[in-house]
């Protein structure tokens, strides 16, 4: 199991209803927005990184309002 945090960037406004679509998507664990360089940040697993890398770029990145994501996988060292 891979997990990650994806940092989001959103247009002005659009915060609180991209983390709101977003939560619903499968793999997502929890969307949250924030203030500060970024506007929301989400928690989401899958089973590798292919499936991560998939989860951002075709179902995340395809949510209305977002301008830029920063995927941070998470490492137990």
């Amino acid at each position: 199991m891979v997990q990650a945090y994806i940092l989001i960037q959103t247009e002005v406004g659009k915060a609180a209803a991209v983390a709101e679509e977003i939560s619903g998507i499968p793999g997502v664990t929890q969307a949250e927005d924030v203030t500060g360089p970024y506007d929301v940040i989400v928690r989401a697993e899958a089973r590798n990184v292919d499936e991560l890398g998939k989860l951002v770029v075709a179902q995340i990145q395809a949510v209305e309002g977002i301008t830029r994501t920063l995927t941070c996988p998470i490492v137990h060292i």
